[in-house]
This record gives C-alpha cells, sequence and structure tokens, in this order.
C-alpha cells in the first residue's frame, strides 16, 4: 500500500469553520501555504469562500481578491506542485488556472452554472466533483436518503458522466463523498465506511473529513475544531484503506505521519 496524496487546507475566508480568518493577508496565506508543503503536502486547495453549514455566499470579486494573488503568490515563492482552487464560481477557477492552479475543486460538481463543465473543459485541468444535498445555507437541514451509499454513488457517476460529455477528459476527474454536506453522522459514517463501493466506478477518490462536526458526534467534549486530530486521523487512515486517493487535511505533518505509517505496516504484512 502506497499512502494516499495529502491536500493542505490553505482557507482565505473569515468563515471557515475551523481556521476562518486566521490568514487575513495574502502574506500570511503564502506562508501557510510553504509551512504545509514543508510538512509534506502534495497538494495545496486555496479557498476563498466559506461552505460551512449555513455560510453566506460570497461574490466572485471578493472571492478573486481573496485567491488568486495567493496562487500567484505561492507560484512566485517557488512551490511548483499542484494548486487547487476551491471555487463554485467559473469565472473564479478561470482566474485562478490563468495565476497557476492546476486543479478546480468545485462542491457543486461543476452545477453552480450553465457554462461550469464547459469552462473545466476549456480550462483541461483536474476536477473533483463533490456530493452536496441542497446548499451549504441549507444543506444541513434534515437530509434524508433511502441508501446514502447507493445514491451518492448514482450521483456522483450521473456528474463524471455530464463532465465528460461537456468535453472534460476521463483522466481528470475525481470524486468526493461530501462528508459534512447535507448529510447526517450516520450518513458520513456509512459513506466512509463503504468508500469502496464509490470508487468502484473506476474513478479516484478525495475525502476529505478533517476537524468535521461526526468527530464531535462521537466524541462530545470535541466541541473546538483544534479538538478534533485523533478523530481526524481516524477518519483519515480509515479512508485510506479503503481506497481514497487524496486526504483533504488541515493537519498535513500528522496525517503524512499517519499515513506513512499505516503503510509501513501494510507493507510489512505481505509475504516474508
Amino acid at each position: 500500500m502506497t499512502r494516499p496524496r495529502v491536500m493542505g487546507i490553505v482557507n482565505v475566508t473569515p468563515d471557515s469553520f475551523s481556521d476562518g480568518g486566521r490568514l487575513s493577508t495574502v502574506e500570511a496565506a503564502v506562508a501557510h501555504g510553504l509551512r504545509l508543503a514543508g510538512q509534506g503536502a502534495d497538494i495545496l486547495d486555496i479557498g476563498g469562500e466559506s461552505t460551512r453549514p449555513g455560510a453566506e455566499p460570497v461574490d466572485a470579486d471578493e472571492e478573486l481578491v481573496r485567491t488568486v494573488p495567493v496562487i500567484a503568490g505561492l507560484r512566485a515563492a517557488g512551490w511548483t506542485g499542484p494548486i487547487s482552487i476551491d471555487t463554485m464560481k467559473p469565472d473564479v477557477a478561470r482566474a485562478a488556472v490563468a495565476a497557476g492552479a492546476t486543479m478546480w475543486n468545485d462542491v457543486t460538481a461543476l452545477g453552480f452554472a450553465p457554462d461550469s463543465a464547459a469552462t473545466a473543459a476549456d480550462l483541461g485541468c483536474e476536477v473533483v466533483l463533490m456530493h452536496m444535498r441542497g446548499e451549504p445555507g441549507t444543506m444541513q437541514a434534515d437530509p434524508r436518503y433511502d441508501d446514502v451509499v447507493a445514491e451518492v454513488a448514482a450521483w456522483l457517476a450521473a456528474r463524471a458522466a455530464t463532465a465528460m460529455a461537456a468535453g472534460v477528459g476521463r483522466e481528470r476527474i475525481w470524486l468526493d463523498p461530501g462528508i459534512g454536506f447535507g448529510k447526517t453522522v450516520a450518513h458520513n459514517l456509512a459513506l466512509t465506511a463503504h468508500l469502496d463501493r464509490l470508487t468502484a466506478g473506476g474513478f479516484p477518490m478525495l475525502y476529505g473529513a478533517s476537524r468535521k462536526r461526526v468527530i464531535q458526534s462521537i466524541d462530545p467534549s470535541a466541541t473546538e475544531s483544534g479538538d478534533r486530530l485523533g478523530g481526524s486521523m481516524a477518519l483519515a487512515l480509515e479512508a485510506a484503506r479503503r481506497g481514497a486517493s487524496i486526504i483533504r487535511v488541515h493537519d498535513v505533518r500528522e496525517t503524512v505521519q499517519a499515513l506513512a505509517v499505516q503503510a509501513a505496516v501494510m507493507k510489512a504484512s505481505g509475504p516474508n
């Protein structure tokens, strides 16, 4: 077993659930991204709009101001690895790719605007298609499924088909089950436990549960996002074991270490 790639989160937002407002300047965000890279991040994910439950939308102009200078700054500072833009807006994705981004991480799976899929095809970048029931402002209002794993798998397959029909190369598509996006704790745990069913279609999987409230549901004392490191590691390791190819996290050094140890143990368990 080789470890999945680790995507380090760089939130340039005042209201993200875990680190909102902490990176209030371009310089601070660039420094944080380089610090994550030094800790072993394989990909840096730059986000300028919070999608936490109940989050308010941000207009494209503000999102551009928050994210594009950070991407350009990372490139100017010498980071040559992949950069992901975490946005639902095609205009922001275009500007981010022009500044040096190589991946579009879209929580709406290219469903936000009529030209989202065509834009992704035109850009030629890698694309992450995430499942979300509803929108950030309302997604946690009593989400229901008859079979959450089957329904999320079918929905993601359909979005991948739509993207390919618009001209996005199959080899550029990643899927994400959207842990915490329009799902109860039971839904999140079921998707994690059956992640292998979501990868059965052959698309690589991105998994992101870092510091999320699903951990607090199991450990009620973890009221602050910073109290959820242990749970984040457990979910990352389980996702890796079940086939995730990218793990999106806040705590890069700890995740890289945990995944490396897991891979070493798996290698040692082979034939002697």
